[in-house]
């Protein structure tokens, strides 16, 4: 139906909606296109208005423009695009494919979409993908919402320095949807905040939320064999609407309230000196392949938002999943920043990282770049100077660039989680990796003189859970729908002897001790600390190391456990008081000592049990260093404590004698992993003194004395 309401040209800048109080403008890109139509829905009975752009009048250069009388917040719409449709040319142009607007702030719907009608082809026709689909996707597509960007912001900001920092990666929905979690608002923004005090308390101060851009759940097509359910998209790694926060973790509705829950959610976070963290995946988007479904970009304007092959019929695939986003076209930069800049200055968040960042690094031909124009471009954008930048430094396509992102970029350290994983297995050859990591990976940061570009983690929300790691030695994974394909096989984990978790109490007990030691180094290492949701208190998905489809009791935090494993989360709060209390853990440059006959002088010195030079060989199991306190002040002048730490993956129990601390003062017992509670970690002020020459490590375990 042909709308009859007032229209004006408008101005092409800004991009997506701005309202004004006698209705609104829209702005959207598209080089390639013949035609735009703006499609304006009615509430509840699916009518709708066609507002046809002029090319004349209603276009500045590539940019189609719009100014339309009596538009509120709340107002469903989207776009038809009419141009060549030519695969083989890169173009596929469909105007029976309603399209979302890029830079939506919010998408409605019934969240159950049926995007089988939003094919550009006809699956039906031997052609495949070259065939045209003449079907209308309108009716069952998700759909745009203009929102009221109003709001009553009185947070303050954070700016924690990353010295600071204590990372926390959760999954919204995850983390309270359980009927355990005791809040009114389960699997929502809303809920999060309810659990503000408790993240508080533990030591948290900084949020890293999985995807909260819009993404459809049901776009997998598995089967769980053991239920015969349908499995889910439960992670979100398939953005189709990077400035929506998802409708589905809104508890007020989702036509526009998930906007401002969203930012109500930053704001109480803030309030209470929490940073917020987005897990953003510019490296794809829900379009998948040629094959895929057609809802946005495709539509838009595809030569230019993906990267194509030689035969442009085909998407190139360095993210694993059907396409790969066109980063370093100058338009799709463009879009990158702005989305980036949005989320900043609009939502008030305190930082991104990045999924599969590297693929940020490639060309449009897919090759990897020496200084990437948008990895750099991010780092010194004027906008987001102060926010945290975040990348998972490799991608599907082989890239591997841990320690080569340039200038300010953190990283997150796989390699750290992998020898911290060798050393506490007993793997062979595996103390200088874990001294390596201990001391803020300077093998991968040296060159930009802090070990505070280093993200260390032991466990994330791909692979094992920390319970499972030391429960299972294989992946069980068969509910995935995949034969146990799926997920990774090499995960350095060890079930302790018994696989499952259902275990002898001997085996309990060492599990627990494996646990504390995980956490403990994790901890007490330079750099930058990242703890994964429930791992605090031992959270299980029974075996499953890549439950990214199960959005269920195997996903969802189970907050029993809480009560349950006690003496886990006990001893993680306190490790994160520990770590807080003590500066020298927390440097932002490297130790600087050299080596003298095994030793390391100055500020940091490494020994052996018997506190001579240590054992560097494959067969070493056992390694001590001393931190010297004095090479880190307090503000009030005042140098920290000398901490020493030793180190026992080995299978016997072993002495060690600590040398004397350089302050001169009396060693205390803050850490022995294999001890029950509360002698595993003391609290502050009631930490014994050593009283004895040396100390016995338990096999598989840890020990912290500080002066």
């Amino acid at each position: 139906m042909k709308s009859s309401r007032l229209t004006l040209p408008g101005f092409p800048l800004p991009l997506g909606v701005k309202l004004d109080k006698n209705g609104a403008q829209f702005s959207l890109f598209s080089r390639h296109a013949i035609a735009v139509s703006l499609i304006l829905f009615e509430p509840g009975n699916g009518k709708s208005d066609e507002i046809a752009l002029d090319p004349l009048g209603n276009r500045t250069g590539d940019i189609w423009h719009i100014w339309v009388e009596g538009i509120r917040e709340g107002q469903a719409y989207g776009y038809r695009i009419d141009g060549p449709y030519e695969p083989r040319q890169g173009h596929r142009y469909n105007r029976n494919k309603l399209l979302l607007d890029p830079y939506a702030r919010a998408v409605t719907g019934s969240f159950k979409w049926d995007l089988s009608d939003a094919r550009g082809f006809d699956p039906d026709s031997d052609l495949s993908d070259l065939s045209f689909s003449t079907r209308d996707s309108a009716p069952a597509a998700p759909k745009s919402i203009v929102v009221d960007t109003r709001f009553d912001w009185y947070d303050r900001q954070i700016n924690n320095p990353l010295q600071s920092s204590i990372i926390y990666e959760l999954h919204v929905k995850g983390f309270t949807h359980h009927t355990s979690s005791n809040v009114d608002h389960r699997g929502t923004f809303c809920g999060l905040t309810e659990k503000i005090p408790y993240l508080k308390d533990l030591g948290i101060t900084a949020v890293e939320l999985m995807p909260i851009q819009e993404f459809d759940e049901d776009e997998n097509v598995l089967i769980n064999p053991k239920t015969g359910e349908r499995l889910k998209n439960y992670w979100g790694y398939s953005t189709f609407s990077f400035f929506a926060p998802r409708g589905r973790y809104s508890s007020g509705g989702s036509s526009g309230e998930q906007y401002a829950e969203f930012k109500a959610m930053v704001r109480d976070f803030h309030n209470e000196g929490i940073e917020v963290i987005l897990d953003i995946v510019f490296n794809h988007t829900a379009e998948g392949d040629r094959l895929g479904p057609t809802l946005c970009f495709r539509g838009i304007d595809n030569s230019v938002y993906y990267m194509l092959k030689e035969d442009r019929r085909f998407y190139q695939n360095f993210s694993g999943c059907g396409n790969t986003f066109n980063c370093n076209h100058p338009l799709v930069r463009d879009f990158i920043l702005d989305c980036l800049r949005y989320w900043v200055i609009e939502m008030h968040v305190d930082g991104f990282r990045f999924d599969l960042a590297s693929i940020l690094g490639r060309d449009q031909d897919g090759n990897m770049l020496k200084n990437p124009p948008l990895v750099e471009r991010i780092a010194e954008d004027p906008i987001l100077r102060n926010a945290k930048i975040i990348a998972e430094a490799w991608d599907a396509g082989g890239a591997y660039q841990v320690g080569d992102f340039p200038g300010r970029w953190a990283e997150w350290n796989g390699k750290f989680r992998d020898d911290v994983r060798r050393f506490w297995r007993g793997d062979s050859g595996s103390i200088g990796g874990l001294a390596t990591r201990l001391t803020g990976s300077s093998d991968l940061y040296w060159a930009k003189d802090s070990p505070l570009h280093s993200i260390n983690f032991v466990t994330c929300h791909d692979g094992f859970t920390l319970n499972d790691l030391y429960c299972y030695g294989e992946k069980h994974n068969i509910e995935n729908g995949e034969e146990n394909r799926d997920g990774e096989n090499h995960n350095l984990g060890w079930n302790c002897g018994h696989e499952g978790s259902d275990a002898p109490p001997e085996v309990e007990r060492l599990r627990r001790r494996m646990i504390k030691n995980m956490l403990g180094t994790l901890f007490v290492s330079q750099g930058v600390p990242m703890l994964l949701a429930g791992d605090e208190f031992r959270r299980t998905q029974g075996g499953n190391n890549n439950a990214y489809c199960q959005d269920n009791e195997i996903s969802w935090i189970d907050w029993t456990f809480l009560e349950k494993h006690h003496e886990i989360s006990r001893f993680c709060r306190n490790i994160i008081r520990f770590r807080m209390e003590h500066i020298i853990l927390r440097k932002k440059g490297f130790f600087t000592g050299t080596a003298v006959d095994g030793f390391v002088s100055a500020d940091i010195a490494w020994y052996g049990p018997e506190g001579n030079a240590p054992d560097w060989g494959d067969e070493s199991r056992l390694i001590a260093c001393l931190i010297s306190g004095e090479y880190a002040v307090y503000k009030d002048g005042k140098p920290d404590n000398d901490i020493y730490m030793a180190f026992n993956a080995g299978d016997r129990d072993i002495e060690f004698v600590p040398p004397d601390a350089p302050s001169g003062r009396m060693w205390h017992i803050a850490v022995e992993t294999a001890k029950d509670s509360p002698d595993d970690i003391h609290d502050r002020g009631k930490e014994p003194a050593l009283g004895a020459r040396s100390i016995v490590v338990e096999h598989h375990s840890m020990v912290i004395l500080f002066a």
